[in-house]
């Protein structure tokens, strides 16, 4: 793993995801890499990372212009609210940063369009952090289908989720069902305009990682259907079937699954299962192991995940690795990958709207 001269300055810019301080950890452990700022409208949402990563408090900004001024950083790490998305990466670009986004890409293609047109007019890098993406699983999965050994793909079935975003924090620690039910009229994860359900929390997972499984191909259409809780102005339950030239996938999304994924897998299990014309691969989060089935194999053979090197164990690794050698990033980080997905999340949205079958946008 390459590493540069001097340390890649980093910042964290909005917390309203809880993934911040996870990709912070990550920053923090990286060898070339320093944590040079933090920034939030929020003074207390930053403290528990400032204590955690020996941050004075002059390296707190509730202003990201003034973080951004004062820090002159390499790279910018976004959390903001999905809503806000576009928004933030405009700006941030003005300040000649590469950019790293927490999942999802963005609230609609139109905001993912924006921000990679600020990104291209910067000359800087963009990518897009989907966790999911660095599961041994899914990696292992995804190799085996790039080796030819399940034939062509030509289904992904995706089911994904937890109990809901308010059962959980940083470092996945729990939230009682009754704090977390009475976070909700509060909370901008059930405010539909700020990007919030489970439409778009794990849709774009599963289309993106689906995207990247399918060797980048887009699908023709896609009908879409989601929950309507009373009380509740954005989904907790969605299932949306894209058609390909060449077959069905199928994506489900849950907030409500009878236990977090990470402490046990519910049933159905989240993760993939992924079917070709010649085997089939099922490859769960968090799992050690994965099954494929062949013709030589048809009872199932159970495979253990590949474990990652460096630099493609973790973003904050593999993105410096692509600024510090020019490659490309690649892969569900790809705004290009994204977009396709977006393009997914946005047909889904409205075909849930609509009630009908919709062309991809």
């Amino acid at each position: 793993m390459v590493t540069s001269a001097r340390p890649w300055r980093v910042v964290g810019i909005n917390f309203d995801h809880m993934h911040m301080i996870d990709l912070l950890c990550l920053v923090f452990e990286h060898p070339g890499a320093e944590i040079v700022g933090l920034s939030d409208r929020d003074m207390s949402r930053m403290q528990p990372a400032a204590e955690r990563f020996h941050l004075p408090v002059d390296r707190l900004y509730t202003d990201f212009r003034r973080c951004l001024d004062e820090t002159q950083p390499d790279l910018a790490i976004l959390c903001p609210k999905t809503g806000d998305h576009g928004e933030y990466v405009e700006s941030v670009a003005t300040y000649n940063v590469h950019i790293l986004v927490e999942k999802p890409m963005a609230a609609s293609l139109f905001d993912a369009d924006r921000m990679i047109s600020a990104m291209a007019n910067s000359g800087k890098s963009l990518a897009v952090n989907w966790p999911l993406a660095w599961y041994p699983p899914h990696i292992t999965a995804h190799r085996l289908i790039s080796e030819g050994r399940i034939g062509s793909l030509i289904e992904v079935h995706y089911y994904d989720g937890n109990r809901g975003p308010l059962r959980h924090i940083a470092d996945k620690v729990e939230i009682g069902a009754e704090e977390a039910a009475r976070r909700k009229s509060d909370s901008w994860w059930y405010r539909r305009e700020a990007g919030g359900g489970s439409l778009m929390d794990y849709l774009g997972y599963g289309v993106t990682l689906g995207t990247w499984f399918h060797n980048g191909q887009a699908p023709l259409e896609v009908t879409a259907i989601v929950d309507e809780t009373p009380g509740l102005e954005v989904d907790e339950h969605s299932i949306t079937v894209a058609k390909y030239s060449y077959g069905l996938s199928r994506y489900e999304t849950r907030w409500g699954t009878f236990t977090d994924p990470w402490t046990h897998q519910p049933q159905p299990k989240c993760g993939f299962t992924l079917v070709g014309t010649a085997g089939t691969i099922s490859s769960y989060d968090y799992e050690q192991t994965i099954r494929i089935q062949t013709m030589e194999h048809p009872e199932q053979k159970e495979i253990p995940v590949d474990v990652p090197s460096p630099p493609n164990q973790n973003p904050i690794q593999y993105f410096i690795h692509c600024l510090e050698t020019g490659e490309p990033v690649l892969g569900p980080l790809s705004p290009a990958m994204c977009r396709i997905g977006q393009r997914i999340v946005d047909t889904a949205v409205r075909s849930a709207e609509e009630k009908r079958t919709l062309p991809l946008i």
